[in-house]
């Protein structure tokens, strides 16, 4: 699949594929100026750069594991969803976790980005099925406080 890129800053870097689509889902994007966070801080990182999606698809942008792991950094709102109708300037909300001042690097991959098909819906008031679950809540499923040796 082709998609449309605009760098809108000079230093913007193409998002890519670290081993490949083949073994990828994600492409890393970049930040493309320094930003600090102080610890339990949240800033809008610039990427440098503008997509155009076809209708049906979005990019979801999700948390660098590395990022996570080493420095407690993440995106609070992950994943972030871009729609196709949007042709601003990609921008990652990213959280420092940590407890150490982090400094976002220009060039830094910072996050992943998925481009996914999604569907329309379109709502139909009305009974619903029956189900095994029924209307059983959250828990109701089975989950690890319901295991019994």
């Amino acid at each position: 699949m082709k998609l449309r890129i605009r760098r809108l800053h000079p230093n913007a870097l193409i998002p890519r594929y670290a081993h490949g689509p083949l073994e990828d889902a994600g492409m890393d994007l970049h930040a493309v100026e320094a930003v600090q966070l102080a610890p339990g801080e949240r800033k809008l990182v610039p990427t440098g750069l503008a997509i155009e999606l076809p209708a049906g698809f979005e990019a979801q942008l999700r948390p660098r594991s590395g990022l996570a792991l080493k420095y407690g950094i993440t995106l609070p709102n992950s994943p972030a969803t871009i729609d196709p109708g949007y042709r601003g300037e990609i921008k990652v909300i990213l959280q420092n976790l940590g407890g150490d001042v982090f400094t976002v690097e220009p060039g830094e991959r910072i996050a992943q980005m998925v481009v996914s098909r999604y569907e329309a819906v379109e709502w139909e008031e009305g009974d619903l099925s029956g189900s095994l679950r029924g209307e059983g809540g959250f828990g109701s499923s089975g989950g690890f406080g319901s295991y019994k040796p």
